[in-house]
């Protein structure tokens, strides 16, 4: 079983197993400050611009403070920052995106119009690392000690740890008014309360954005959808691994384009979150 007290001790191991992969990137010559956002990474990679003639419907949803949330998935340092366990893979596309900032402006923007917000976090407790099987990624994360918490009935030891809150949404997340849901433990939020939070609270529009875009962003998507939901899920809020088994943001965007009700940018969507507070 995995011991999960040490992750502030070994985080910089843990982020150098993952170092490997990102050598790739450094010989295609980028760096993780080298892009800024999402019109510079498309210029610079041509797969994410949207096709010139899409086969697809255009599909689109209106924002309303009464039934629509922005939906936050894994906002946390793990992922998001140069010292999270995942940042070896990540941290790119993380940059390439600017989705540090562009989640927090998606936060300030919900907050000043009074939508309702809502977080689904990713934990793993010490009773986690007893599982029997596990999938590649789920082996990956617990092995390097992803989002690990001491207890599930303790901030013991959570604070700045990698499956605490980003610093820079801390104000927002933490002000009596977000919905926190409990965690989810794979992808999708089928085992966590989120949609019945959201469907208590009058919701069934959501504004998607976090970590990451093809695991836990996709399956929140899938899922949400399933549950009659419609969901606008924005572009540069969200970024994925890149590595030798391919470019985890490419592969869900396409899956986004097929089947989201909406694919905006964080320009987009602050905009519309504006204009129905108004």
């Amino acid at each position: 079983m995995c011991d999960c007290h040490d992750h502030n001790d070994k985080a910089f191991s843990r982020r150098a197993m993952l170092g490997g992969a990102a050598v790739t990137l450094a010989a295609a010559g980028l760096t993780a400050t080298s892009l800024g956002n999402s019109a510079e990474a498309e210029a610079s990679n041509p797969s994410y611009a949207d096709p010139e003639k899409p086969a697809l419907p255009a599909i689109d949803v209106d924002v309303s403070l009464a039934d629509t949330a922005l939906v936050v998935v894994d906002p946390q340092i793990d992922f998001l920052s140069e010292n999270g366990v995942a940042w070896g893979v990540v941290g790119e596309s993380v940059s390439e995106h600017n989705v540090v900032k562009n989640i927090g402006n998606l936060l300030n923007s919900a907050k000043q119009a009074g939508m309702t917000v809502a977080v689904s976090p990713h934990y793993y407790y010490p009773t986690d690392h007893g599982w029997r099987f596990e999938g590649p990624l789920e082996r990956l994360m617990h092995k390097i000690g992803m989002f690990n918490r001491k207890s599930s009935l303790s901030l013991d030891g959570f604070e700045n740890s990698g499956a605490d809150f980003m610093p820079e949404y801390k104000k927002q997340i933490l002000d009596g008014k977000t919905i926190i849901a409990s965690p989810h433990k794979i992808y999708g939020p089928q085992n966590n309360d989120l949609a019945l939070q959201l469907r208590k609270n009058g919701v069934n529009k959501i504004i998607l954005a976090g970590m990451s875009a093809n695991l836990c962003v996709q399956a929140h998507l899938y899922d949400l959808l399933e549950q009659g939901f419609e969901v606008a899920v924005v572009r540069d809020a969200t970024a994925a691994a890149k590595i030798p088994e391919g470019d985890g943001y490419h592969a869900a965007l396409i899956n986004f384009r097929y089947v989201a009700n909406g694919l905006w940018t964080t320009k987009e969507a602050v905009k519309r979150i504006s204009a129905a507070a108004a």
